[in-house]
């Protein structure tokens, strides 16, 4: 039997939660949203929060609450989902691309500096595979911060402050593989009364902040999300802290079985106080080896694996766009070319860790 990639953990509490909903009648700006949103800011110790149809318009709607506009330039990370970067074009602003640190695969601040300039609107870290960004180093640039935060929810940072907390808009996603699920969905934090009211507006067709039916003070998108995904995020959030526990133990078990490889490079671990959010697990296979070889080859020992993350500024939108070209990020490009994600959940077995483990030592040592 094949062993997916992901597997979100959903059971009878969700069940009821939407059956709930569904015989309310109210499937849409009902009172679920608000619930969620009270919960979601109080888990993370922050004044706000915003729930959006996804992580992406989560990010959008915060960039332009920063005021990111038409020919602006934000600095951000070439190796993340693509969203991170697609959401400064469809402001027609310039994604300008730092490279990473090799340690934690998060934008290097020091490029970050190295790139800003008097066109510079804001800086958009991610805290890739849900390992915390350098963020107090971004704040001494004295720019409008956007967090993308979607794959790491749980995580810390070195000084005790959960990652979404600090008070710059921060975005979280809860697609099924996330650390909680809504099935499709996001969630924007922030400390700001000002910023929750346009992106709560925004989100809504631009609607007027009392809410009266087609008064519309501003430009604005359907990204709103529905009270039958906050239904289920309430209960996700309930049982949050056993399912971040279960992947710390999955994570500690594929340390333990993958340990001595030549050449193979797993996540890092925590350094000081900062605590990773356990997203996915991704390993950079050793240089040289073919890897899409590799995922074949694990596929055939029923196994799934995928390629994560490609480097953004490599795909041909963003060559063909902005002119970006190979060699400009050394340190992503190496490690986008060797990374793969291995079969991560909740629920996943020690037994199954085993075999994916044995099955990649095989697959390496072939």
């Amino acid at each position: 039997m094949t062993i997916p990639l992901a597997q979100p953990v959903l059971g009878p509490e969700e069940e009821a939660a939407v059956l709930e909903v569904l015989r309310s009648g109210q499937l849409s700006l009902g009172p679920r949203v608000p619930e969620f949103e009270r919960r979601f800011a109080r888990r993370l110790g922050v004044a706000h929060a915003s729930a959006v149809s996804s992580g992406t318009a989560g990010l959008h709607l915060a960039l332009r609450a920063a005021g990111v506009r038409d020919g602006d330039e934000v600095v951000t990370s070439p190796f993340s989902f693509v969203a991170s970067a697609n959401v400064i074009a469809y402001e027609r602003a310039r994604p300008v691309f730092a490279d990473i640190d090799p340690r934690t695969l998060n934008l290097d601040p020091e490029a970050a500096a190295a790139a800003v300039t008097d066109r510079t609107t804001a800086i958009l870290p991610v805290h890739i595979f849900g390992y915390p960004a350098d963020l107090p180093a971004f704040e001494r640039l004295g720019l409008p911060i956007v967090e993308d935060a979607c794959e790491a929810l749980g995580a810390v940072h070195a000084d005790g402050i959960p990652v979404g907390g600090r008070g710059h808009p921060a975005v979280f996603g809860f697609y099924a593989n996330k650390q909680l699920t809504t099935g499709e969905g996001g969630m924007v934090t922030m400390g700001d009364a000002a910023v929750k009211e346009r992106i709560d507006s925004e989100r809504n067709q631009g609607r007027a902040p009392n809410m009266d039916w087609l008064d519309h003070d501003r430009l604005g998108f359907n990204y709103r999300l529905s009270d039958l995904a906050c239904a289920i995020g309430i209960v996700q959030l309930d049982r949050l802290d056993g399912m971040l526990a279960d992947r710390a133990r999955v994570a500690g078990w594929y340390r333990e079985a993958l340990a001595g490889i030549e050449g193979l490079e797993l996540p890092c671990e925590d350094r000081g106080q900062e605590r990773r959010g356990w997203f996915v697990f991704v390993v950079q296979l050793p240089r040289g080896r073919d890897r899409d070889g590799v995922i074949e080859a694990l596929r055939a020992r029923g196994v799934q694996s995928k390629p994560y993350l490609p480097a953004i500024h490599l795909m041909s939108y963003y060559r063909e766009t902005y002119g970006y070209r190979e060699g400009q990020f050394p340190v992503c490009e190496d490690v986008a070319a060797r990374s793969v994600a291995l079969p991560f959940f909740p629920r996943m077995t020690q037994a199954q860790v085993e075999q994916v483990s044995d099955a990649l030592r095989a697959v390496l040592e072939s």
